[in-house]
């Protein structure tokens, strides 16, 4: 069956149905005809959460007391927290984003973890980017961490370079454009035993007045599975040497821009698929009746152009899966859901959705230069677009646009929030890099986490973050329906509304 799985697992876009262990593509039957013992899956002891078992058999799980489980709710919080875990951490730092920016937050970011590298010979660190956004610029994330790798062996800078960034492209795509192609996009950040899982990138105004979502986990256990997983990552990204040169790990035998790209991508599959793979196998294996966790996590991925389609398949069964009387709080930074989510929200969910998203005032290309300047008037024609989808179907009763605008901050918050029957506090959170968007399925590597709980303590705090945001929220539906969107914006987003 893991077999089976996993073959499904990393190809495009595989049949819906075999991503669940048995033939049916309801996943809430597909528990139910299961066994709580069934070739070592385990499944949820509550009859609560019957309808999720389905995903013991997608992904590793890491059992936990809701209690060891942290919400942050505002930038600068999560942005103390890191430079204050940085500062005493004992073993290890693994930092993974997008970018590290260059201002004076970052620099005391960076001095924290060199001032502790200084005072502790044992401490490692590990920090992952994205090559193109990491190198954008003659002052970049790249330049602003030299001083620590030149100084010790301790230290390993890794840049992800898309296999698709080759020939002509690679030559002749200026800064920022190269980076449509694909990037490095996952939020990862693991200090010792400490994992944070986030959507913010590792710059100024992620640490100030850019709205995201920031979880923190104690676990020795997922922290392990998370260092071992982007020491993966790093194996296929390029490798910093003290010169400033990018060049190959030593375990690793192809440029991704020189080599062939299908056989770049299926090496990089390979090894994910078969960390994963081992990982699950270990687990079951080990078969011990859990009597004590209230909380479960549930480690996704996706990978578009290394053909792992894992995280989008898993939120896709997990909208189609809400229960009649459910509810589902979905936001996005970027509104610009795949047409299979939309499928799925306006068909198969029969939970009440609430999906919030940026105004286009706290959008974070508002008055970019360029064609860029534009996005937010197709994110907004996209969700108008759906919006009109769920009246002709006649669901808008039943779904509910938002938009977050708050004066001086931009908005980049993603993620869903899952209710079960019955229940006024939320049951499930999806939380991580991606925005359910064409990017994060086809292009971007993401990383997220299914958090199911039990926990009372946890899920009032999950509660409270869902409304901390909404304050800064209201109806979008009219002024969606109103708003004006120039001609060249219509003109163009269908034709490239999967690079943004």
């Amino acid at each position: 069956m893991i077999r089976r799985l996993f073959s499904t697992l990393i190809t495009d876009y595989p049949p819906v149905g075999e991503f669940l262990p048995a033939a049916s593509t309801n996943p809430s039957q597909s528990a139910q005809n299961g066994s709580a013992n069934n070739g070592g899956v385990t499944t949820f002891r509550s009859p609560h959460l019957e309808s999720l078992n389905w995903l013991h058999t997608v992904s590793p799980c890491f059992p936990v007391s809701g209690d060891r489980i942290e919400i942050i709710y505002e930038p600068s919080a999560f942005y103390n927290t890191l430079v204050s875990k940085c500062s005493v951490a004992k073993r290890r730092i693994m930092l993974a984003s997008l970018y590290l920016g260059i201002g004076s937050k970052e620099t005391q970011l960076v001095n924290a973890i060199h001032d502790n590298m200084k005072q502790n010979l044992q401490l490692k660190v590990d920090v992952l980017l994205d090559f193109t956004r990491g190198t954008r610029g003659e002052k970049n994330s790249q330049t602003t961490l030299m001083p620590l790798l030149r100084e010790s062996d301790n230290f390993r800078l890794s840049l992800y370079h898309t296999p698709v960034l080759r020939g002509l492209t690679k030559k002749l795509a200026p800064p920022r454009w190269n980076e449509l192609l694909g990037i490095q996009h996952m939020k990862l950040y693991l200090v010792d035993d400490t994992v944070i899982i986030s959507g913010a990138n590792l710059s100024n105004d992620y640490f100030t007045n850019r709205q995201d979502r920031y979880v923190m986990i104690e676990d020795a256990k997922l922290a392990d599975f998370y260092a071992d997983f982007l020491n993966k990552v790093q194996e296929f990204s390029l490798k910093v040497n003290r010169n400033g040169e990018a060049c190959l790990h030593e375990n690793w035998n192809m440029l991704p821009y020189k080599s062939a790209q299908v056989d770049f991508a299926g090496e990089a599959r390979e090894r994910i698929r078969s960390y994963f793979k081992g990982v699950l196998e270990r687990q079951r294996s080990v078969c011990e009746e859990d009597t004590v966790s209230d909380t479960w996590i549930f480690p996704l991925i996706e990978m578009g152009q290394l053909g792992i389609h894992h995280d989008s398949l898993a939120t896709k069964h997990l909208l189609s899966g809400c229960l009649k009387d459910s509810k589902l709080k979905l936001a996005t930074g970027y509104f610009n859901l795949t047409e299979t989510y939309m499928d799925t929200l306006t068909k198969d969910c029969q939970a009440e959705c609430n999906i919030l998203m940026a105004h286009p005032n706290a959008n974070g290309f508002l008055g970019a230069k360029g064609p860029a300047g534009g996005i937010p008037a197709a994110y907004s024609l996209i969700a108008r677009k759906f919006y009109e989808k769920l009246k002709q179907s006649g669901q808008d009763h039943r779904v509910s646009l938002f938009e977050y605008e708050r004066p001086g901050w931009t908005y980049h918050a993603k993620g869903l929030w899952y209710y079960l029957p019955d229940s006024s506090l939320p049951n499930v959170t999806l939380i991580g890099s991606s925005n359910f968007g064409e990017r994060s399925v086809n292009r971007d590597l993401e990383a997220q986490i299914c958090v199911v709980t039990t926990n009372g303590g946890l899920q009032r705090k999950l509660q409270s973050e869902f409304e901390n945001i909404l304050q800064h929220s209201t109806t979008a539906e009219a002024e969606l329906t109103a708003r004006p969107v120039p001609r060249w914006v219509r003109a163009v987003v269908g034709l490239f509304r999967n690079f943004f």
